[in-house]
């Protein structure tokens, strides 16, 4: 027997990616044949920046739901894309600033200023996508995880270095695709038949990420959305919204579900929609609806980020298509995707909701923001949790409690484990450079053991946080026993068990718990 074909033999249960696969190559997708190239945090990862997965919404295709970008051109994909816009006044208001009295850390004004955005180029041609993945190595068909920016569909933008996926995908044998989809009154403009076109532009790239997303390596019936903040709430709202064809076969919810912002109803978001074409002398209330949407369309974009910075947000609404009003009624009813999720917040969610607030000369009492931590992270996590719970969906709920110096915000607010700060540790893009405390043994633990359960989920979505041999098994949850997963908690690198009746109290009896 020749030597080629006895290791052929020994080694034929085992899958090593595709050997003919070279760093950056060029990919033919729906797109166009895209070029790479090797991603400069790890070499050995093909980075694919700046997809385009729908058509440029300028023009006609403002304020209307996306179209499919489909070509046969070349595409250099080595350049992030464009973010999507925000309010003009967004990067100004987040700005760490000396007189606010917050004593920034060196890691604080550089967390700060990359949630603002600061250096971010934007443009409404936006919907873009980018892919990193090793797949010359490892498995042949790997699972995929699609990540959805958080920024109270505000802001955001999937430029962030926050949000690179190339040592994820390099650790953990998986390929991570981060999407932009539209924001603020681009995204949520209220009106009829487009309320929520920002959550069709997410939609629009899974779709492209089934369908292309083989000739990057990946396995197109393996793929996870996950998502943080508004990212986690879009992620839940598409298991209510996609029951007969959900596409993906996880979920992962992180600081954020459907019932953490209440919608708007179709008349509030139509009112907010009529207040801004008011201000731009497009129509009002009583206005043609062609002729504003018309008028609208022409509007230069500069005008329109301003009018929108003296405007209440412009988030998702009422649409009764991928929103909707009785999320409990949905429900108790079973009317939901049957799918595995992941689901989970931080531990002191309100730090990161202070701060911004203090920055513009508002201070609110300890009080306040305990109840906004309640009704809007706390209490509808274990919400969601028992909602799977309840119908027999394998769910795993967990509570993120790291706190590192080179995560510390502030020297004057005790920032604790702050909305987003398991999101670094997560992408391992944590805080690093001069005047930055170093990474603890403790913190780099916990951030590979997460690292490891999302890319364990990924790849089986049933089982594979039951079977993990490195940091134990994580037990499915179950709000009558001792099954809440907690992260860091005392800044232990352990993963610990708690029951969830010790952080639900304060909630009430507003969810089931009973298995149907």
């Amino acid at each position: 027997m020749k030597s080629t074909t006895l290791v052929s033999f020994i080694l034929g249960g085992l899958t090593f990616g595709q050997p003919s696969f070279r760093v950056g190559q060029r990919v033919e997708t729906s797109s166009g044949s895209v070029l790479g190239q090797a991603a400069s945090r790890a070499p050995q990862v093909s980075e694919y920046l700046g997809i385009p997965f729908a058509e440029p919404p300028l023009g006609d295709l403002r304020f209307a739901p996306p179209q499919p970008y489909l070509s046969k051109n070349s595409i250099n994909a080595t350049a992030l894309g464009f973010s999507c816009p925000i309010a003009s006044t967004y990067t100004e208001l987040l700005q760490p600033r000396e007189d606010a009295g917050l004593n920034f850390t060196v890691a604080g004004a550089y967390i700060m200023k990359t949630i603002a955005q600061s250096g971010e180029k934007h443009s409404e041609d936006c919907l873009t996508l980018n892919v990193w993945t090793k797949a010359q190595t490892g498995e042949k068909n790997k699972a995929v995880l699609v990540w959805f920016y958080g920024g109270g569909f505000v802001a955001g933008s999937s430029s962030s270095p926050f949000y690179n996926g190339a040592r994820l995908a390099e650790e953990q044998d998986v390929i991570i695709v981060s999407i932009n989809y539209r924001i603020t009154i681009f995204g949520f403009p209220g009106i009829t038949g487009a309320q929520n076109i920002g959550l069709l532009d997410q939609r629009l790239a899974v779709e492209w990420v089934r369908d292309n997303i083989a000739g990057f390596g990946g396995d197109p019936e393996r793929i996870t959305i996950f998502g943080e903040s508004a990212g986690g709430v879009a992620v839940d709202v598409w298991t209510y919204a996609w029951v007969s064809n959900p596409i993906v076969a996880g979920f992962i919810a992180q600081s954020g579900t459907a019932q953490s912002e209440a919608p708007y109803t179709p008349d509030a978001a139509l009112q907010l929609w009529a207040n801004a074409t008011s201000m731009l002398g497009c129509g009002n209330a009583t206005s043609d609806a062609t002729q504003q949407l018309s008028c609208m369309r022409a509007m230069p974009l500069l005008n329109i980020t301003r009018v929108i910075s003296d405007l209440p947000n412009f988030i998702h609404s009422i649409d009764d298509q991928i929103v909707f009003p009785d999320y409990p009624e949905r429900s108790t009813s079973g009317n939901f995707i049957k799918k595995p999720m992941i689901v989970g917040h931080t531990d002191y969610e309100a730090a990161m909701f202070d701060i911004p607030a203090r920055l513009r000369g508002i201070v609110l009492p300890a009080e306040y923001w305990a109840n906004y931590e309640l009704k809007t992270f706390f209490c509808p996590a274990a919400t969601r949790a028992n909602v799977s719970a309840a119908w027999n969906v394998p769910i795993w709920r967990y509570r993120y409690f790291g706190e590192f110096p080179n995560m510390n915000i502030s020297t004057t607010i005790n920032a604790k484990a702050y909305h987003g700060a398991e999101v670094n540790p997560l992408f391992d893009t944590l805080p690093e450079g001069e005047g930055i405390p170093a990474f603890t043994k403790a913190e780099l633990l916990i951030a590979k053991n997460m690292r490891r359960a999302w890319a364990a989920f990924a790849k089986d979505p049933e089982k594979g946080l039951l079977a993990r041999e490195f940091d134990g098994a994580w037990p499915l949850f179950d709000p009558t026993r001792k099954s809440l997963i907690r992260l860091g908690y005392n800044s232990s690198a352990d993963t610990s068990l708690a029951s969830a009746a010790n952080y639900d109290a304060a909630c009430g009896s507003i969810f089931p718990v009973q298995r149907v």
